[in-house]
C-alpha cells in the first residue's frame, strides 16, 4: 500500500499530519467515533436495527467499528464490495443492488457459502429464477422502486408476485423488502423532506400490508438514509436503517437540516489535505488537488482550514485547484496545507487507497480502503 510506504514512519509522531504527502484522505477519528455512537444511540432509542451502508467508507476497519457499536451488519452496493468486506471478516452483509448474469450468480452463491448472514436484493422474476437454478441456499429481499426508476419492482402487484416466487423456490428464502428513497435524501428543508418521505412511506406501508395479508409478512423492511433517518424512525415502517454518510458527512448533507431544529447531529470526519504548490499571484494559490482528489458532481469542496475565512476553491484540472481568498486577504503561502471537506463523500473515498487516521493533528494509523474500486 503506497500510503503505508510513504507515511508509516509518521504514525504516532506528534503533529505528523502536517508532514503527510498530499493530497491525503484524512479521517478525524474522534469525530468518526462520535458519529458512529450518535447514530447507534439514535437507532437504539427508536427501536430500529442499524445496518449502515458501507458503500460510503468501503472499509473493513470502519465496518468493524460500526458493528462493535451495535450495528447488525452492513450494506454493500455491489457484489465486489461485499466480497472485499467479507474477506476482512465482516458478516451479515446485505447487497442492495441486484446481482444478475451467470458470473454474478456464481460469485453470489460462493460468497453466501462462506459469509454468514448474507442477504441480496432482487427486483425481477428472471433474476429469481436464475438464483433458484444455481442450487445455492440464498436469502433474498424484494427491492421496491420508490419512484426513482433506477432499480426495484414497479408496482405493489409486482412486489407480491416476486415475493411469492422467492418463497416457492426450495433453495430460496424470502426475508423482506428494501425501499431506498435516494432522491429525497438531499432535500435541504426538513419540512419539505418530511412531506416527501411521508408520501413515499405510505406507498411502502401499503405493500407491507399486502404482503402480510398474503402470508408473506416481511421480517426485514430496510432502507432510509442519513437525510431521512429522523422521519424514517418517526413513521415506524422500517425495521432497520441503511444510513451511510453520517459517519463522514459532506457538503451535500451539511447543506441539509437533518433534524428539523437546525442542529447538526453529526460532525465532518472526512477531509482532504492538499498543499499550496504554486503561489506566484497575490490573488490566489494553486493546490495539488484537482479532479482526481474530489468527486466533482456535487460542486466544489468547502475549505475547512488553511486559508482565510470566505476563501473559495475552483477546479483547475486533474491535479490542481485554485484557492482564492476574499479581496484584501492573502492566499496560502507556498507549502502551506489547506484542508477541505468532501463535496460528496462516497465517490471521493473511491479515489483513494487508504485513510490517514488522525487525532489532534497526529497520524495514529493508516487504514486500507479494501473495497475501493470494487464496482463489479
Amino acid at each position: 500500500m503506497h500510503a503505508l510506504t510513504l507515511h508509516q514512519h509518521l504514525i504516532g509522531r506528534q503533529g505528523s499530519r502536517r508532514d503527510l504527502n498530499t493530497p491525503a484522505l484524512i479521517v478525524e477519528v474522534g469525530a468518526l467515533e462520535r458519529n458512529i455512537s450518535a447514530m447507534a444511540a439514535f437507532a437504539a432509542r427508536a427501536g430500529l436495527k442499524l445496518r449502515p451502508h458501507a458503500k460510503t467508507h468501503k472499509s473493513v476497519e470502519i465496518a468493524r467499528r460500526q458493528i462493535a457499536a451495535g450495528a447488525v451488519g452492513v450494506c454493500c452496493a455491489k457484489l465486489g464490495e461485499a466480497e472485499a468486506l467479507s474477506e476482512g471478516g465482516i458478516e451479515n452483509i446485505l447487497i442492495t443492488s441486484p446481482v444478475v448474469g451467470a458470473a454474478g450468480v456464481e460469485r453470489l452463491a460462493a460468497l453466501a457459502a462462506r459469509s454468514g448472514g448474507l442477504v441480496a436484493a432482487v427486483d425481477h422474476p428472471d433474476a429469481v429464477d436464475a438464483l433458484a437454478a444455481c442450487g445455492a441456499a440464498l436469502t433474498l429481499i424484494v427491492d421496491i422502486d420508490p419512484g426513482i426508476h433506477r432499480t426495484g419492482v414497479a408496482s405493489p402487484e409486482s412486489a407480491l408476485s416476486l415475493a411469492r416466487r422467492i418463497a416457492e423456490a426450495p433453495t430460496l428464502t424470502f426475508a423482506g423488502v428494501q425501499f431506498y428513497c435516494g432522491s429525497q435524501q438531499h432535500i435541504e428543508a426538513f419540512a419539505d423532506r418530511r412531506e416527501a418521505i411521508v408520501e413515499r412511506t405510505a406507498y411502502l406501508k401499503g405493500i407491507v400490508r399486502d404482503l402480510t395479508e398474503a402470508g408473506l409478512a416481511p421480517g426485514i423492511v430496510t432502507g432510509g438514509g442519513t437525510g431521512t433517518h429522523v422521519v424514517d424512525a418517526e413513521l415506524g415502517v422500517f425495521t432497520e436503517l441503511q444510513v451511510g454518510s453520517y459517519v463522514f458527512m459532506d457538503r451535500q448533507y451539511g447543506d441539509c437540516d437533518l433534524t428539523g431544529d437546525g442542529r447538526a447531529p453529526f460532525e465532518t470526519a472526512l477531509m482532504v489535505d492538499a498543499r499550496a504548490i504554486s503561489a506566484n499571484h497575490p490573488f490566489m494559490a494553486t493546490v495539488d488537488a484537482g479532479f482526481k482528489a474530489f468527486a466533482t458532481e456535487a460542486g466544489s469542496p468547502p475549505i475547512l482550514a488553511g486559508a482565510p475565512a470566505g476563501s473559495t476553491y475552483h477546479f483547475m484540472g486533474d491535479e490542481h485547484g485554485a484557492v482564492i481568498p476574499p479581496a484584501g486577504e492573502a492566499p496560502p503561502k507556498l507549502g502551506e496545507v489547506v484542508t477541505f471537506a468532501a463535496p460528496h463523500c462516497d465517490p471521493t473515498v473511491n479515489l483513494y487507497d487508504a485513510y490517514h487516521a488522525v487525532r489532534d493533528d497526529t497520524l495514529i494509523d493508516i487504514w486500507p480502503i479494501e473495497a475501493r474500486g470494487r464496482s463489479a
